[in-house]
């Protein structure tokens, strides 16, 4: 018998009209003005602004800032072509972090978001205002082709963005993300943080008659709808950007008291030397120092003795980010988890943070170091159920030790390491033919350093020695930005000096830096070369953690597994950002204390910039 769809529809209708419980407008997902993956947001949906701006704060003045090597795109979506500095300063996001709460956004393009409870999707709507520099309105189908476009354009954003399958238009100023996966509670979030371009431009044609491309470098200037716009670019050399004075969410709680300065200029340079010299000068207005030994030494000019210049050492409650020497695994010589443990037992630190850096760090001994999702001790409770999962994929010593760096506090400690390390090299097949180490099959043990900082060079040199008395053939190579851009992009290169930064909410990009899926993607942040089934499930159970104790369970586990296969040498931290500035700026009562702000929450004080210029005259 044939169905009449009518017939079965309509006392349906009639039921639901008896029975509204079925579709009451409770059981709708519930809209947000901010989402926030630990807790609930600090601000409520009335709130006026944030604690940590001066809402009066002035706005005008400049600051110059400094940049290293060159550019030579003004897009940065693309792998191809070095990006000039701070270019999302001219694109506004559906919603914006804040930088006094961890993994937490508020509405900015979006003026509320919803999505159910299995986070299979999350809806935006759009603000009524929100718009472009040209002034055109943004729209629902800008979204859904930023979307597609940068996906298509970058495959950093592909990955961070493999989930999304799908933007759709669903009202007039509403959009719907639909996402393959449930239970993903980091994807909503991640969707809130997209760049929103405007379609109508990148589907034009550039000055040149060409059609424009957003997965291709160009010095075409982009239209935005952010604080700020680019005014100004001498290629390669400066980039100069405006703020938008009738910017149009200027006056959101979410943005006042912020980006106050009326210019905003980065300079370049090919050391970092230049670059100081020009601060010291008066060429330049602010400093940040990510030396030790700078700060300590070169600080002392006259500037400084006569107020003129200001240092400020700024605490920061961050994740302490894995900078390291990271391994190219692609690499024959570093394939073997051995080689890899014996470059870590021949770094002093002790020796390198007292004699090269004042005895300034503390060494990172953890991916997610100065939070709680740092692997401690054994493992154990649910940690301990999810590393059983991957138990014959993951080092033995997972279950049994818990890792720790090598300490030097003698010399007899820094001799018994390199005789671990020796031993090691020798279980790995490596013996020493004319003073080098070399395997069954005739390879050299040898390794290049491929650094961009000249400065760098006295830090890795000393370690170089180290290695050479092992039998390994260390060298240091420092090239130029772009040429160190390009080889990073496409692997080529034995170890960088490179810095995994983390969240206290790890999610999507996890399968960006660690995931097998990324190695082989140029341009992607698995510069280590990592394919492992093991990392892959924990990243999947980080992904899809149903609460905060699942995914500081999940995230401990992968640290433990990531840490055990010795894929870096980690290096140091600072709990604390180090900057200088001449003294014509100021800042508010109270500072986010995830990080400085510079740029988004200080202001420019004229009457101090007068008497500097007085001073100076």
């Amino acid at each position: 018998m044939a169905w009449n769809l009518s017939s079965v529809l309509a006392p349906l209708a009639v039921l639901l009209t008896l029975w509204p419980s079925a579709v009451s407008a409770s059981d709708a997902p519930r809209k947000q003005h901010a989402l926030s993956l630990i807790g609930e947001p600090k601000y409520g949906p009335d709130f006026k602004h944030f604690d940590w701006v001066n809402p009066s704060a002035p706005r005008g003045g400049r600051v110059r800032q400094w940049a290293m090597g060159t550019f030579d795109t003004l897009n940065p979506f693309p792998v191809k072509g070095t990006a000039a500095a701070a270019l999302m300063l001219i694109y506004d996001t559906l919603m914006v972090e804040s930088p006094d709460e961890p993994s937490t956004e508020y509405g900015l393009i979006a003026e509320w978001v919803s999505h159910p409870d299995d986070y299979s999707s999350a809806t935006f709507q759009l603000r009524e205002g929100a718009r472009f520099h040209d002034g055109k309105s943004i729209t629902p189908d800008d979204v859904v082709f930023s979307l597609e476009a940068i996906k298509k354009a970058s495959p950093r954003f592909a990955f961070y963005y493999k989930n999304v399958v799908k933007a759709e238009k669903v009202g007039d100023r509403q959009v719907r993300f639909e996402f393959d996966v449930k239970g993903n509670r980091e994807l909503p979030l991640i969707v809130s943080q997209l760049p929103i371009l405007p379609k109508h431009f990148w589907e034009g044609t550039g000055a040149n008659g060409e059609p424009r491309d957003l997965s291709k470098a160009t010095l075409e200037i982009p239209l935005g709808s952010g604080p700020y716009r680019i005014a100004q670019v001498d290629a390669g050399r400066s980039i100069t950007y405006e703020r938008v004075k009738d910017w149009w969410a200027k006056d959101l709680p979410v943005a006042k008291g912020q980006w106050n300065f009326e210019e905003m200029k980065f300079v370049y340079f090919r050391a970092r030397d230049a670059g100081f010299l020009a601060f010291k000068a008066g060429e330049l207005d602010f400093w940040r120092e990510t030396s030790a030994k700078a700060w300590a030494t070169a600080f002392d000019f006259d500037a400084i003795k006569r107020g003129q210049v200001a240092m400020h050492q700024l605490p920061t409650a961050s994740v302490a980010p894995m900078q390291s020497f990271a391994f190219n695994i692609r690499r024959p010589q570093f394939q073997d988890p051995r080689v890899r443990q014996a470059f870590n037992l021949a770094f002093n630190f002790e020796w390198t943070n007292k004699n090269l850096m004042f005895g300034a760090y503390h060494r990172v001994g953890s991916f997610f170091d100065n939070s709680e999702l740092k692997a401690t001790g054994l493992p154990e409770g649910r940690e301990l159920e999810m590393l059983n999962g991957v138990r014959a994929l993951v080092p033995p010593e997972v279950f049994t030790k818990e890792w720790k760096n090598p300490v030097n506090h003698s010399e007899k400690d820094a001799r018994q390491h390199m005789a671990m390390a020796m031993k090691l090299l020798a279980e790995a097949g490596y013996q020493s033919k004319g003073g080098v180490l070399t395997n069954a099959a005739g390879m050299q043990l040898a390794a290049e350093f491929l650094l961009v900082q000249p400065d760098f060079e006295r830090l890795v040199l000393p370690y170089v020695k180290e290695l050479e008395k092992l039998g390994i053939k260390a060298s240091v190579r420092t090239v130029d930005t772009s040429q160190y851009q390009r080889r990073v992009d496409t692997f080529d290169f034995d170890i960088i000096v490179q810095s995994f930064a983390q969240s206290l909410s790890p999610g999507n990009e996890q399968r960006n830096y660690w995931g097998s899926d990324a190695a082989g993607k140029d341009g992607s942040q698995n510069v280590i070369g990592i394919k492992n089934p093991a990392i892959d499930k924990l990243i999947d159970k980080i992904i899809l953690a149903k609460d905060r104790a699942d995914l500081v369970a999940a995230t401990r586990a992968l640290d433990r597994v990531l840490l055990w296969n010795h894929y870096v040498v980690p290096q140091w931290h600072a709990p604390f950002e180090r900057v200088a500035m001449w003294n014509m700026y100021r800042r508010p009562d109270k500072l986010p204390s995830r990080n400085s702000s510079f740029m988004r929450v200080w202001w420019w004080d004229d009457s101090a910039a007068k008497r500097l210029a007085d001073g100076r005259g």
